[in-house]
């Protein structure tokens, strides 16, 4: 079921189970494999969302990030000599405003992303804005501070989290996490409205066939699409 955005700052403490503090061990030590793999190779990239904070769920994805990618060649081979399968390439773009990002689906429940395209600050700060934490944290066992997708703010503590609602927030969880007031407002909008009209889909979405190249995918859909043309023109 969908977590729904709760509107309210409501505030309570959260205590892990051994088994949740299990679970967040064995999916960190998931994303700290496909991040040291890609580090192997000179690609920096970081892990986000509930595995950053420490509030995950037995259906929590293991997502690791790529800011600022080499070519596509390059992550895919870094993952095909590690033995990680790749079981599909995808492109996705959320909407015709969205840099257009990569996916590289491995195994069960876990991708690479990476961007296509210049991404703008907001979008970037999305990943700032669920928490992300990069190679070195991870290790270390860190854990930060991030919104989830029902709005509310999760604080890591010695024996769980703390949470509270982030609406009529705005301003300070912005200074709070480092980002622009902007992202915030972005970021509320959104899950509000799928709160409200329901998830509405991608803009567009490509799955790669064997041989093709990101790189190659992205050019054709350039010359195709009025829309990504222009969207490969800004920043």
């Amino acid at each position: 079921m969908t977590e729904k955005p709760l509107r309210l700052p409501e505030f309570q403490e959260v205590v892990y189970s051994t088994g949740h503090w299990s679970l967040l061990k064995k999916l960190r030590a998931k994303a700290l494999l496909l991040i040291e793999t890609l580090a192997k190779f000179n690609i920096e990239a970081l892990t986000h969302g509930s595995i950053a904070r420490g509030d995950v769920r037995e259906k929590s994805d293991v997502d690791v990030f790529i800011p600022i990618p080499p070519s596509s060649f390059l992550i895919e081979t870094a993952l095909e000599r590690a033995g990680m399968p790749i079981n599909r390439r995808i492109i996705v773009q959320a909407t015709p405003a969205y840099a257009m990002k990569g996916y590289i689906e491995i195994g069960e429940r876990a991708s690479v992303s990476f961007p296509l395209m210049n991404m703008r600050r907001i979008e970037r700060e999305f990943y700032k804005f669920g928490g992300e934490v990069t190679l070195e944290a991870l290790k270390a066992g860190v854990r930060v501070a991030g919104v989830d997708k029902r709005l509310m703010l999760i604080e890591p503590t010695e024996n769980g989290h703390q949470e509270s609602g982030i609406v009529g927030r705005e301003e300070w969880i912005a200074k709070m996490l480092n980002i622009s007031v902007e992202t915030v407002l972005d970021r509320v909008h959104a899950l509000l409205r799928r709160d409200e009209v329901g998830r509405t889909g991608v803009f567009l979405e490509r799955e790669l066939s064997e041989g093709e190249t990101f790189e190659l995918a992205l050019k054709k859909l350039a010359k195709e699409n009025p829309a990504v043309r222009r969207r490969l023109k800004t920043v």
